[in-house]
């Protein structure tokens, strides 16, 4: 569209006016002043009837101008556009703030709108693990098969993305009160910081443009709810919503591990990408040929229940879930603890069918068999202060629990007595507990775009 063709000085002469007029084929001419804003408009019949009536071609522009018109702005919508087209209008001109004209829409043009700069956002959920725990390690399932049991809840990691039009990068950290900058990517993976994850993580992925990152977390760091999985998570999920060929949810999960196992070398096992990324109560096995994740069809009245019977307890102290591994992977070479971790495959596929069955005071009573089991992987996994723990919710109302993730803190999961728990819960907050109620989460890593002007755009 040439825009020179629609609009002339209203200083120029009627003559001027139609050249352009015949020039341009819109059977339109737009005044303007000597700013180039838009004053008014006339079309070829203004022109005609002003000459028919004895005015000379030598005459100003300014004296047929129609300074009331039908304008709209960038921000303007198709659908009032269209409604405008609709009722009459034959030519709509696009003005910005100063009032330059920016284009038109007709009947017969209607220009598509230019792609606007977007930001992304990517959520994901925590897990809670009902049985299984230890089997997901690789060095467990090379051998045996693996099987755990999980289910994601309504605590959530959350990223942010902006691409930048440079290689530059900043990334900002409300859980580490902490943000990081580099010139480019090379810089930014060569870099000694606390973001190690994150870096690892963008690592796999070499995005080649620079970018703006911003993360926080709903829950504390080192918690056993699988936090490191789920904050990766979210970075995967904002950068994948920009590819035209997306991970599914298998290959996100093995980015995930990829980055906080191989490259950043902190042990543990697999089920917590799993988890987050899938979301919804999963029934997950492990082969050294191939992992499997299985959605649970458990009927809604029972998870309605899980939810009311279920609580969180954190135990006030942040655990290093890769040191106890570390721990496990040698003691899993003792031949009692690689029994005991079978053992505790096989209560995972009763907890499996109890959850199905509706069977929940057998499960209740699978999750302490449960912890009772894991308490014997390694020596650091309980100690005297969380056996005090869990007898006191034991006493006060608890069928069962365990600590959540590798052990050794973060939180324990209780499950009570239907009518017992607010008891329980009252006992242990007067204990000094913090007690956290949460419901399930059938989503797993969810990713959207927002378009920028939208989001900043003030009514």
């Amino acid at each position: 569209m040439n825009l020179n063709l629609l609009q002339l000085a209203f200083s120029a002469s009627l003559k001027e006016g139609l050249e352009k007029i015949e020039a341009n084929h819109f059977g339109i001419i737009f005044g303007t002043d000597s700013n180039g804003c838009v004053t008014g408009l006339a079309t070829d019949g203004d022109i005609r009837r002003k000459i028919l009536s004895g005015v000379s071609l030598n005459e100003k522009l300014e004296d047929c101008l129609n300074t009331d018109f039908v304008s709209a702005d960038k921000f303007t919508s198709r659908e009032t556009l269209l409604k405008k087209l609709d009722h009459k209008i034959r030519i709509i001109p696009i003005l910005d703030e100063n009032r330059r004209l920016l284009d038109i829409i007709t009947h017969t043009y209607f220009p598509t709108q230019l792609e606007d700069s977007i930001y992304v956002r990517a959520r994901s959920p925590v897990r809670i693990s009902f049985g299984g725990g230890g089997s997901d390690l690789t060095h467990y399932f090379v051998d045996e098969p693996g099987a755990v049991i999980n289910a994601t809840i309504n605590i959530y990691a959350h990223a942010l993305l902006k691409v930048r039009n440079d290689e530059s990068i900043r990334i900002v950290s409300s859980d580490l009160d902490q943000s990081i900058e580099a010139e480019n990517l090379e810089e930014l993976l060569g870099k000694e910081s606390s973001f190690g994850l994150i870096q690892s993580t963008i690592k796999a992925i070499q995005p080649a443009f620079g970018f703006e990152l911003y993360l926080n977390s709903d829950f504390p760091m080192k918690s056993g709810l699988g936090g490191s999985a789920v904050v990766s998570a979210t970075v995967l999920g904002c950068f994948n919503q920009l590819r035209n060929d997306k991970f599914d949810s298998y290959e996100l999960a093995e980015l995930a591990y990829q980055a906080e196992r191989v490259y950043q070398g902190i042990a543990g096992g697999w089920q917590d990408q799993y988890a987050t990324i899938f979301g919804g109560i999963n029934f997950m096995e492990f082969k050294y040929e191939k992992n499997q994740v299985y959605p649970l069809r458990v009927h809604n009245d029972i998870v309605s229940e899980l939810e009311e019977n279920l609580i969180l307890c954190y135990t006030g102290v942040n655990h290093d879930s890769g040191d106890i591994h570390v721990n496990q992977k040698k003691e899993m070479s003792k031949s009692n603890v690689k029994e005991l971790v079978k053992q505790n495959v096989a209560l995972t596929y009763e907890i499996r069918d109890q959850l199905l069955r509706g069977k929940l005071f057998e499960f209740g009573n699978s999750l302490h068999q449960a912890w009772e089991l894991k308490k014997q992987f390694g020596e650091n996994i309980s100690s005297k202060q969380f056996d005090d723990i869990y007898d006191f919710a034991r006493n006060n109302g608890a069928i069962g629990g365990k600590i959540l993730g590798a052990g050794g803190g973060g939180y324990f999961l209780f499950y009570c007595h239907p009518f017992r728990k607010q008891t329980l819960v009252k006992a242990l907050r007067e204990r000094g507990h913090e007690v956290r109620n949460f419901k399930f989460e059938g989503e797993g890593l969810k990713t959207w775009s927002i378009r920028e002007s939208l989001a900043n755009k003030s009514n």
